[in-house]
């Protein structure tokens, strides 16, 4: 009985963290559309700003064309299809330069309905999350897009020859770069699903088959059709999912010594 009630005044301090959080549904919407809000204002003046460097973006997108086909030059086909092209470039650098604002807005909008230790668990995996980004972009802008690039330049004949819309390229190398800082954060998300609990290691092992079968789907989908460009990201996300269960491994040896710890404590003080 002493052990019982010992073990149910441990659990009321995790019970008291959430005392009081709880809200009726009116009020998360009140709370995620501010979020939405914050988010949506901090990429629209981001945009403003980038719209302003657009061509230095559009200077600094096009290096790895330059460098996969020397002499090449871009085109365009239509009167307006180089401003819009600027206004894209502006997007793309705000959503990039905005992502830590966005996942920022994300977790303060979860924060409150999470435990005091789900919440420590959380905030490392916030700053990991642009880390992973920018290296998901910096395997598209150096590797694999120079290498699909010099695959397409490849099927050029004396005939047949390769011109480029402006607006077709950088949609590429944007939607490429997006896609692979997107999905750089596999680890990220498994391993916090881990921390609080709803994911375990065995389970990701047993889905190593499926997962297999969904990147290779996936990377299809998302990517061009070309095999370069499918292999570039199909690859590198299973070398994360594999990644993903060493760091979830991790995290449950953690979590069972913590447990142990806590047991022999428990037991410790009982028997005194």
């Amino acid at each position: 009985m002493a052990d019982a009630k010992q073990i149910e005044d441990n659990s009321k301090p995790a019970e008291d963290e959430l005392a009081g959080s709880e809200a009726p549904l009116l009020e998360h919407l009140v709370e995620l559309r501010k979020r939405l809000i914050y988010s949506a204002v901090t990429i629209v003046a981001l945009m403003a700003f980038c719209f302003i460097f657009a061509s230095t973006i559009y200077e600094w997108l096009l290096i790895p064309y330059k460098n996969a086909v020397p002499g090449a030059n871009l085109i365009f086909t239509a009167p307006q299809e180089l401003f819009f092209t600027y206004l894209n470039v502006a997007l793309f650098g705000a959503i990039f330069l905005g992502f830590p604002m966005v996942a920022s807005q994300i977790y303060m909008f979860v924060a409150p309905g999470l435990y005091k230790h789900e919440r420590r668990a959380f905030l490392p995996y916030l700053v990991a999350t642009p880390i992973f980004f920018v290296a998901g972009a910096a395997l598209v802008y150096f590797v694999v897009l120079p290498m699909a690039l010099h695959f397409f330049a490849g099927m050029q004949t004396e005939d047949i020859e390769m011109l480029t819309s402006v607006s077709e390229y950088l949609g590429l190398a944007m939607l490429l770069i997006l896609a692979f800082g997107a999905c750089f954060q596999l680890p990220v998300v498994l391993t916090l699903l881990a921390q609080i609990d709803l994911i375990h290691v065995e389970a990701l092992k047993k889905g190593r088959r499926y997962a297999i079968v969904g990147i290779l789907i996936f990377a299809a989908f998302i990517t061009p059709p070309d095999p370069i460009s499918q292999i570039g990201l199909a690859v590198p996300m299973y070398l994360l999912y594999e990644l993903s269960i060493i760091s979830v491994r991790m995290v449950e040896k953690r979590r069972a010594a913590a447990l142990a710890a806590q047991e022999a404590e428990l037991s410790g003080s009982s028997s005194e």
